[in-house]
């Protein structure tokens, strides 16, 4: 039996992207850009400066960067793969955004990353603090090959 999926990721530079349509078109899901409503520049990213974007949105646990546009009907997924790049070994401030904007009760929700170093662990500790009444599938880093036969062997029977 086939769920009902969305594949939500935030990508910065389109890696994440590229993981995320490979999984929505494994699973037949549907895709959700977590598109930010400012989005990122280069600058922006730049890690090394103390004084970027997103090192001060990663410094504040409360930072909650706007999403450009709403997910839409979440009642019709039961399983939610939710992507994004490691960023200070957790998720990027604006995928918290889009886990407090959801209503994830009953659902299943996967976390999956894309990482030049760091693993997910950190990363699914605090989501799952976030949505604590989803039902939480243990998360993988997905940088190469792979990732479509796993989120396969995830949602169908």
């Amino acid at each position: 039996m086939s769920k009902h999926v969305l594949v939500a990721y935030f990508s910065a530079t389109g890696v994440t992207e590229r993981t995320a349509r490979e999984l929505a078109q494994a699973v037949g899901g549907d895709l959700y850009e977590i598109a930010p409503a400012q989005p990122y520049t280069p600058a922006d990213l730049n890690w090394m400066d103390k004084g970027s974007r997103s090192t001060l949105e990663m410094k504040d646990p409360a930072c909650r960067p706007a999403i450009a546009a709403p997910a839409g009907n979440m009642d019709q997924y039961d399983t939610v793969f939710i992507g994004f790049p490691v960023w200070w070994y957790v998720e990027p401030r604006i995928v918290d955004t889009f886990l407090e904007q959801c209503d994830f009760s009953g659902k299943t929700v996967i976390p999956f990353a894309t990482s030049g170093g760091s693993g997910i662990a950190g990363a699914e500790e605090r989501m799952k603090q976030l949505c604590p009444e989803a039902h939480w599938l243990p998360g993988r880093l997905l940088n190469g090959a792979g990732g479509a036969s796993w989120a396969k062997s995830l949602v169908h029977d």
